[in-house]
């Protein structure tokens, strides 16, 4: 069963860093695309980032591209989302997500802009830019 459980976030001032997590406690990642999404305060959900499977092929929201950096580590099955050079329009709730195959069939492409493709979701993480 794929369950994700995220980490981090928090309060950080402009042009702060902060790491975000994403962890599954059941399914094994490698194989799967990993997308990370936002939702600001009165703003639908979009997509910031993914990674199709593997070291894979990385994708960025044009908001994020040069600040953002999505990351895999295999070992610890765990996706990463480093977030530099912090502004406040970057202030969301933060989430990570799945497209994930039960058949393990690699997932050689991630899709940002459509969140039907993306199987298992974590519970969103506060991310707060303010001085």
């Amino acid at each position: 069963q794929l369950e994700l459980v995220q980490s981090g976030g928090g309060l950080v001032q402009p042009g702060g860093s902060l790491r975000l997590s994403c962890a599954s406690s059941g399914v094994t990642l490698d194989h799967s695309a990993i997308g990370w999404f936002r939702q600001g305060p009165g703003k639908e959900r979009e997509g910031v980032a993914c990674m199709s499977s593997g070291v894979g092929s990385t994708y960025y929201a044009d908001s994020v591209k040069g600040r953002f950096t999505i990351t895999r580590d295999k070992a610890k099955n765990t996706s990463y989302l480093q977030m530099n050079s912090l502004k406040p329009e970057d202030a969301a709730v933060y989430y990570c997500a799945a497209d994930w195959d039960p058949s393990d069939t690699p997932r050689t492409v991630c899709i940002m802009s459509d969140e039907k493709e993306y199987d298992g979701w974590g519970q969103g993480t506060q991310v707060t830019v303010s001085s």
